[in-house]
């Protein structure tokens, strides 16, 4: 299917909705059916849905008071479990996005239902089983429905990714290429946020079952290595600040960026790290860490972390407003060194929100690279939701090159 001939099918996919926005009354939900409300562009045929109707009604009496017009906005009830529901929701829309976590428990059927419905697909996981297990699972089949299922359309993976796709393009074509990235932040989480990552931290056997799954089915990269190592703490002389590495999905996601397109050249390397300035809080992050993963591993201690904060709870406005984000990345090749950044507001909902909407909203109306299948967000819509998310406040720059 040429590029014109995929954009035309696009265009004209006879579905009720443009935009399906799924778990729409959670803490993250419901920031993105309010970035939405805001932001839709006039026409766009959007709806929100969940499993409970009367809090949809409830979300769709606050977002009339942002767009009037929000008062007829349709209200779809799923719920995550139901799979002739959920296969009618992916049926009705040309995108859908959802929000609902643990995605190993709950987003499964989604993506089996988007995937045979050649619906587009974006989601929040950060979780790295439920993706090798989707590519397994549904890659094959959204290639021939024309379907693209991007994941980690947030805080992870969006700025490591769109961030590292940024600094390669500064760099020069055809070389090996390294970049670094150092993540800042003073954001608190959300009840979501952690059940996710706990469950995740929980499942460490069937995470590398799912991986050595995926490396099965995955294609051989031929005539190009890209890779997303652990690195080890250091002393970042670049950033002036200790550096941990983050068990996170971004490396994995920036590697697969990178082996998808060739212009992160034949030999690419990324590296993942939160960056702490001074020594203590560094040691103290890594004990904490470590504990964390370890606690994970017990269910009554883990049921007792996940109780403190409630899914569907999370830091308030005035919190939020207060929260910010940096990812500095420092790239090298070819005799070239590049100092870039990343920065927004409030990391974990305010920002992810605003990713989420851009990416769906990219999705359903910009002329994006012809592709389907799991994608990730740099090679789904790199160049069309890079302007998106800097129209909407969250900064890509060059600080410093040489």
């Amino acid at each position: 299917m040429n590029a014109q001939v995929r954009q035309d099918h696009r265009d004209h996919l006879e579905r009720a909705y443009d935009v399906v926005l799924f778990g729409a009354t959670g803490f993250v939900g419901a920031l993105t059916a309010e970035y939405l409300a805001a932001h839709a562009p006039a026409g766009c045929r959007w709806a929100l849905a969940g499993r409970d109707l009367a809090k949809l009604e409830r979300l769709r009496e606050r977002l009339a008071a942002v767009d009037p017009a929000c008062a007829k906005l349709p209200l779809l009830r799923a719920d995550a479990g139901d799979a002739a529901a959920v296969r009618e929701l992916a049926a009705s829309t040309r995108v859908l996005a959802t929000t609902v976590g643990p995605y190993i428990w709950y987003g499964a059927e989604l993506v089996a239902a988007c995937a045979e419905a050649g619906t587009d697909y974006v989601d929040l996981t950060g979780e790295p089983e439920f993706v090798d297990r989707m590519y397994v699972e549904h890659d094959a089949r959204a290639r021939e429905t024309g379907a693209r299922l991007v994941h980690a359309c947030g805080f992870d993976s969006i700025p490591a990714d769109l961030g590292a796709y940024f600094t390669v393009r500064q760099l020069p074509e055809g070389v090996p290429l390294t970049v670094d990235g150092f993540m800042r932040s003073n954001a608190l989480f959300s009840g979501g946020t952690l059940a996710s990552a706990l469950t995740a931290l929980s499942r460490g056997p069937q995470t590398m079952a799912a991986a050595r799954a995926r490396r099965l089915h995955e294609p051989r990269l031929l005539g190009r290595r890209a890779r997303g190592p652990v690195g080890a703490p250091r002393f970042s002389r670049e950033t002036g600040t200790w550096a941990l590495p983050l068990p996170t999905l971004d490396p994995t996601i920036v590697a697969r960026s990178a082996a998808a397109l060739e212009r992160y050249g034949p030999d690419f390397r990324y590296r993942h790290y939160a960056s702490v300035k001074r020594l203590p809080v560094a040691v103290g992050g890594t004990a904490a860490l470590g504990a964390t993963v370890a606690l994970a591993q017990i269910p009554p201690a883990r049921r007792l972390l996940m109780n403190r904060w409630e899914p569907g709870q999370g830091p308030d406005a005035e919190r939020r407003a207060r929260s910010w984000f940096t990812v500095r990345f420092v790239g090298e090749g070819g005799g070239r060194r590049v100092f870039t950044e990343v920065a927004g507001g409030d990391p974990g909902y305010g920002d992810t929100a605003k990713m989420l909407a851009e990416s769906a909203l990219c999705l359903a109306y910009d002329p994006v690279p012809e592709a389907a299948g799991q994608l990730t967000t740099a090679v789904a819509m790199g160049d069309a939701l890079l302007p998106r998310l800097q129209r909407a406040g969250i900064t890509f720059r060059v600080v410093h090159s040489r």
